[in-house]
């Protein structure tokens, strides 16, 4: 069958002939059409559509009634108790003896006709959009999505922030562990320091946990979570909340969006980090870039945009709000607190003690008064422990047994903090002093890790190892030595970065080597002879 752009070229071919003066005959032979096409091209250039042809009957037919009184029955229904294609399949074969009668049949008949008797109804159509106009500086959209980054080479699913501004589309980022309030409220305070101010009219909010803690019905009331009124008051913020479900996403669908095309534009494929930090220096990056490009079919870029509304902003306030979680803990026997579901280790001097932490999104950082005395990246999971290897060393110094099985070592070895060249030294050790002492002999060299780099600490451990030096002074003078040619490197070469190329020798060997060669006389007992030529009191005397 024709196509309707050959009928129309078939009709421009015909009229050319007719204006040439050919007769309908003659042209009705040369393109092998009827006579009555002829004349239908001779009075349009446009040919009309061709007439549908009525349709077939089905074996469906019979049963329409009867499928479209079950559809009918749905409209009163629950939402996840209506008809399905395939429950209305089933009563039709069990309930009214259909034969022949197909899932597709049913499938095809019911997409079309639920619609109608939705509209016939009154309550259709089911879905309509009003295209909306926004004024700048004036309204927001905040939202969580769920992203996946290799984390150290391990896969981790991470909540990425988004907030966007309505008018100019320009949106800040940035990604944490959960979607935790720390994280819901950190993202607010950065995105406000990018923008430079606040929007003065509406954020549009799903109904978040960081922000809801109760949706009151099907309507727009909420009970907000204490600590996101007072943030909401400390800077300003009007929030609205859609509805819950779908339904509410279309509400906000700015961010819904957004948050796809960043994911899709610059998470793919999966990032590869070492740190939240660093990769949230890389968004911050992204997000620049971003503001150069134009969003669908707007003459102006989101910076040319945002740049109207910038001034428009209302200011921040003088001091940041608070994010992180403040809270009073107390340290176990196993020198860990335990902060939301998961553990975290502290000096094990501190056993006992009460402590204050303060839980960021990111980072947990543990006072004791006002010193801090430990900080760890927050931990995402549930139940689970991040351990410093540098808060066991006290404890391990008395029970050395307790350090080759010690999870704090797995988790030493996993961040690259316990290398190789750890363990080959402390083999040794163990093989030259036995296993307690070549432990505490590794210990020792640990604490050295207080005072030095951990660079010039594995550079000393390399040379001792080399030279045979098992000892903690050993380590501790080539790490030194690293140190300083760290900071005066030779004119002549490079600094490097296992420091310089020492070696450990005996003092005897320095002597013969740098010393010079020693002139003195050697000593002599001679005066201590003379001793002999006289006997003792009262010795061999005669009676």
């Amino acid at each position: 069958m024709a196509s309707q752009a050959d009928r129309v070229a078939l009709f421009a071919a015909i009229r050319r002939d007719l204006r040439d003066g050919m007769s309908s005959r003659a042209i009705a032979q040369k393109y092998r059409v009827s006579r009555h096409t002829v004349a239908a091209a001779a009075a349009s250039a446009w040919p009309e559509p061709r007439k549908k042809p009525p349709p077939r009957g089905s074996r469906l037919d019979e049963y329409a009634a009867v499928i479209d009184e079950m559809l009918r029955a749905d409209l009163d229904a629950p939402r996840k108790q209506r008809h399905t294609a395939t429950r209305i399949t089933d009563r039709l074969v069990a309930e009214h003896g259909a034969v022949g009668v197909t899932y597709r049949m049913v499938r095809l008949y019911v997409s079309e006709r639920r619609p109608q008797i939705w509209a016939e109804a009154g309550r259709g159509p089911q879905r309509g959009f009003i295209i909306q106009s926004h004024q700048p500086g004036m309204e927001a959209e905040v939202d969580f999505g769920e992203v996946a980054i290799r984390l150290r080479g391990e896969l981790v699913k991470c909540a990425l922030f988004s907030l966007r501004m309505s008018y100019s589309g320009k949106s800040v980022h940035r990604v944490f562990s959960s979607a935790g309030q720390e994280a819901f409220l950190e993202g607010h305070v950065h995105a406000f320091d990018v923008l430079g101010g606040v929007p003065r009219g509406k954020i549009r909010y799903d109904n978040l946990k960081a922000a809801v803690a109760t949706v009151l019905g099907p309507d727009r009331g909420r009970v907000e979570a204490a600590r996101w009124t007072a943030f909401r008051s400390h800077y300003g913020v009007e929030a609205f909340y859609c509805r819950p479900g779908l339904d509410g996403a279309h509400e906000k669908g700015g961010v819904e969006g957004d948050i796809g095309w960043f994911r899709r534009n610059h998470l793919v494929p999966v990032p590869e980090v070492d740190s939240l930090a660093e990769l949230n220096g890389m968004i911050d990056r992204w997000d620049t870039e971003d503001d150069g490009r134009r969003i669908g079919a707007r003459a102006r870029t989101v910076a040319d945009d945002f740049a109207t509304e910038a001034p428009l902003l209302a200011p921040l306030p003088d001091e940041r709000f608070p994010t992180a979680l403040v809270a009073t803990v107390r340290v176990d026997r196993y020198a860990q607190v335990m902060v939301r579901t998961n553990r975290y280790s502290v000096p094990a001097r501190l056993i006992g003690r009460r402590l204050r932490v303060e839980a960021g999104a990111s980072e947990i950082v543990i006072y004791d008064g006002r010193a801090e005395v430990a900080r760890h990246e927050r931990l995402s999971g549930r139940m689970s422990t991040r351990l410093e290897l540098d808060h066991y060393l006290e404890i391990l110094l008395r029970k050395p047994g307790a350090l080759p099985g010690a999870t704090v070592l797995e988790q030493a070895r996993a961040a690259g903090k316990f290398t190789p060249v750890h363990d080959a030294w402390w083999a040794a050790a163990r093989k030259t002093h036995g296993d307690a002492e070549g432990t505490r002999a590794l210990i020792g060299v640990l604490l050295l890790g207080r005072h030095l780099p951990a660079e010039h600490l594995v550079a000393g451990l390399a040379t001792a190892l080399r030279a045979g030096a098992l000892t903690v002074d050993a380590v501790a003078l080539e790490a030194r030595k690293a140190a300083e040619a760290d900071q005066h490197p030779p004119a002549d070469e490079p600094p490097t970065a296992t420091g310089p190329k020492a070696t450990v020798s005996s003092l005897t060997v320095r002597r013969l080597t740098a010393l010079p060669s020693d002139t003195r006389p050697l000593p002599s007992v001679a005066a201590y002879d003379q001793l002999l030529r006289h006997p003792r009191p009262g010795a061999g005397g005669t009676s």
